[in-house]
């Protein structure tokens, strides 16, 4: 069915954060059904719920809804049977779930109403693997370490965690709810993740058998003083998780997992701590008795992304080893027995580094997605050797790439500056089919076009400039310069948080480029940034605004530069390194690399890949003095890669070099204290966009400040 546009929201900030956004797909076992995760705004307009609908995977009928909840749900897939499977906190008919635990829940395939299969207290992290065979699935949920203190050695089934494991866990949360305790005793490095403290709970990798689900009427059970007790045991109506991470540490943090078609083996890539850093190795997993062996490990090396073939022989992994201060480590694409026999590189000398991959309907193949060229095509990669074949031609970025197995077909989520993402069949002769969607496609207020130059030392260094409506010779447009967050990263998909669509909306144009140390343009393209941020990355970004600001169709006199993360450390750098923008606005930023490498939530690997000479050199904090141009620093507090420290840093410095003497200055510091690394709640997204766009009119086209509303 067509996918209709509607009337373009990107004017309106309210508007915009009220279109539906579809997040996720997953396609039933016999190809014939595709369920879409669509988030809404809610009713009062401060968060976003999310339902599941079903669409027909060949792109015919219209769109289901098959669950309705406030709580919302998400994390959809299948069992091998074509029952749904999803993560709510939606309360159940006999637990009033208070404290908003979100369970694991099935949706049957021939109809009825939606159950819950499990009753953890600390809830279900996510739908970690599905057996195509059989009942069995896997989940993650996180256990406090007194519930698993057993140690497990290497093809032994585990000693500890006795059958009260989940009891105990159940008690010792309800006493810490009670007494009021929050206090973390931390016994290994790290400690924060993003936005959020680790602890005292640690991840656990749990087996379900579905066939112990029973559906019968039933006697109500007699009462006894234990139910009332936290430790009342797991209900016996549904299928007990069996622990298949026993053992304290973060040893269940996971890099992705995959069951056999028969249930009976989970390939998981563990972590391995090792002092102040952790990394994945290859672990099978008996899950009738849990026995670990392990498939892959090397020193300084992470094993990811594993998948299992369609007929259980096989697997294949990503393979990548530590990048140090010498240059950017590749990323290999592996396939090995199921028993980690006879491993293989793939595609050796593919200079690009998948983001996924899965095996091709008759198992000849892997089917895998990777950046190039400011897009994420989908490409084949033979087993038995040779060129990967790239599937898909286009503009757009594919994701939650699922194959049919009966037909060879796929179908995917894509997207690109011009349409959010939405559901395709792929299929292997023809051309792509629009599946329905209840989230159909913005109409785009402009046009985009693709721009290049060379660097000065002769590569290509190229972008996406989003061009207003009326934008021409006789009337050109302002210009934005955006950099992009990573460094690792490209602009070559659609977000819903960095959108400049809605700068578009207000006459500006936007530049997207993908500098030195951008992906989809090889290894030899990031090295040219590598242990020097400072250096390429920087003059890439110069001579590409140099390339657009010479068209007749932008002003070169009325052009600004923003960044966040990566960006955002771009944009400090840009401001003490030139005068030309008339405005910069840096959020989330690395201001001082010397302070931010022991303060961010991984400081081994930011520490690992600079010498000490480069993190002194290129650090932005160094040139505070010979920043001119009015800058607008943004932070969230709850920002833990990037902590807030940096901003208070940036903001100290500026009001020290650059405050007058009643302490006022041209710089605006915009403060979230609730808020992470991308500020996602949607009333503070359009608060931050007011801000943004309210700085920019003020420095570009030299309005009067405009404060908005809600900052008081």
């Amino acid at each position: 069915m067509p996918i209709e546009s509607v009337t373009a929201p990107f004017a309106s900030l309210n508007s915009y954060i009220a279109v539906p956004r579809v997040e996720g797909l997953a396609l039933s076992p016999d190809g014939t059904r595709v369920v879409l995760t669509v988030a809404t705004l809610n009713r009062e307009r401060n968060a976003y719920e999310r339902a599941l609908w079903q669409v027909s995977a060949d792109g015919s009928g219209t769109p289901v809804r098959l669950t309705r909840s406030a709580k919302g749900e998400s994390g959809a897939g299948f069992t091998g049977s074509g029952d749904v499977l999803f993560v709510s906190a939606r309360p159940d008919a006999t637990e009033k779930n208070e404290d908003g635990a979100a369970q694991l829940w099935l949706l049957p395939a021939a109809g009825g109403e939606a159950r819950p299969i499990t009753r953890l207290v600390g809830g279900v992290t996510q739908l970690a693997a599905t057996a195509t065979e059989s009942d069995t699935i896997a989940i993650t949920a996180d256990l406090v370490p007194s519930a698993s203190a057993g140690q497990r050695s290497e093809g032994q089934r585990s000693e500890g965690p006795g059958p009260e494991d989940l009891e105990t866990d159940a008690a010792i949360r309800t006493k810490r709810t009670d007494k009021k305790i929050t206090a973390i005793l931390h016994e290994s490095y790290p400690v924060r993740y993003w936005d959020h403290d680790l602890g005292p709970a640690t991840p656990h990798l749990f087996a379900l058998e579905l066939s112990a689900l029973e559906e019968a009427v039933a006697a109500a059970p007699e009462l006894t003083d234990a139910d009332t007790n936290a430790t009342t045991p797991y209900p016996a109506e549904l299928p007990r998780p069996r622990d298949l991470t026993p053992g304290s540490g973060r040893s269940g943090d996971s890099a992705g997992q995959a069951l056999t078609p028969d249930g009976h083996t989970l390939i998981a890539a563990l972590r391995a701590q090792e002092k102040n850093f952790g990394r994945s190795i290859l672990v099978s997993v008996d899950v009738e008795t849990g026995a670990h062996t392990t498939l892959f490990d090397e020193e300084n090396t992470d094993f990811e992304k594993p998948a299992v073939s369609h007929n259980g022989l096989s697997i294949a992994y990503l393979r990548s080893a530590f990048s140090t201060p010498d240059g950017p480590a590749d990323q290999e694409v592996w396939v090995a027995g199921i028993d980690g026999g006879d491993p293989r590189r793939l595609a050796d000398g593919w200079d690009r580094w998948a983001t996924g991959v899965v095996f091709d309907a008759d198992d000849s193949a892997l089917i895998a997605t990777a950046d190039q060229d400011g897009r994420g095509p989908v490409f084949r990669i033979p087993l038995a050797g040779g060129t990967p074949e790239q599937l898909t031609d286009d503009e757009f970025t594919y994701t939650d790439v699922a194959v049919d197995r009966a037909t060879g077909d796929l179908c995917a989520l894509r997207s690109s500056w011009t349409s959010p993402p939405h559901p395709v069949r792929i299929p292997r002769t023809g051309a792509i089919t629009l599946l329905a969607t209840p989230a159909p496609l913005p109409a785009v207020p402009g046009s985009v076009t693709e721009v290049e130059t060379r660097a000065g030392d002769g590569a290509r260094v190229r972008g996406w400039l989003l061009l207003p409506d009326g934008a021409s010779a006789g009337h050109p447009a302002p210009m934005l310069l955006w950099i992009h967050g990573g460094p690792l990263n490209s602009w070559n998909a659609w977000s819903w948080r960095w959108n400049p669509l809605l700068a578009l909306a207000r006459g500006y144009a936007v530049l997207l480029p993908d500098p030195a140390l951008s992906t989809g343009y090889g290894l030899d393209f990031i090295a040219r940034g590598w242990n020097a941020w400072g250096d390429a990355p920087f003059t890439d970004l110069m001579a590409i605004t140099d390339a657009a600001e010479s068209r007749s169709d932008i002003d070169a006199a009325r052009t600004a530069a923003m960044g966040g993360s990566f960006g955002g450390y771009m944009a400090n750098w840009v401001a003490g390194h030139t005068d030309r923008f008339r405005a910069i606005i840096s959020h989330a930023s690395l201001w001082a690399l010397d302070q931010f490498g022991g303060t961010t939530d991984n400081s081994h690997y930011w520490q690992s890949i600079f010498t000490p000479e480069a993190l002194d050199t290129n650090s932005p904090h160094h040139s505070v003095a010979d920043i001119v141009t009015p800058m607008l620093v943004i932070h969230g507090d709850r920002d833990y890669r990037v902590p807030i420290g940096e901003s208070l840093r940036l903001w100290s410095e500026l009001a020290a070099h650059h405050g007058s003497p009643d302490g006022r200055m041209d710089h605006k510091f915009l403060y979230f204290p609730d808020e992470n690394h991308w500020v996602l709640k949607p009333q503070h997204a359009v608060l931050w966009y007011e801000t943004v766009f309210a700085f920019l009119d003020q420095h570009v086209h030299g309005a009067a400040w405009k404060r908005p509303e809600l900052l008081g």
